[in-house]
């Protein structure tokens, strides 16, 4: 298994509303897309100092899953219409998962 891990911050005209509507897109984005195991996006919650306006959390099964995920068209459309716009900068990492790691 695969976390794919991205970390965002924001330009600086980025509303809550924005930050909302990217929230629920996202978030029906995920119940369209078979790949996905198991999906977060959420704002920072700065319990600790950091840039990061945002990030999103994401297991796949693997490499074809999360190639599945980033380029179905839910994904992409979100990207379009909501998160391009947002971004002042984006980072992302991939991790591998071995069975016993994931915790309920």
């Amino acid at each position: 298994m695969i976390l794919h891990q991205v970390a965002f911050t924001w330009r600086e005209s980025v509303t809550d509303d924005d930050v909302s509507a990217l929230t629920a897109a996202l978030t029906e984005m995920a119940t369209q897309i078979p790949a996905i195991r198991s999906y977060v996006a959420a704002p920072n919650l700065r319990v600790r100092p950091s840039d990061v306006d945002y990030a999103i959390a994401a297991i796949v099964d693997d490499e074809a899953g999360l190639a599945g995920y980033l380029d179905h068209p839910a994904h992409l459309a979100v990207y379009e219409s909501h998160l391009g716009p947002m971004l002042a900068s984006r980072h992302a990492s991939q991790l591998p998962l071995s069975a016993g790691t994931l915790t309920a």
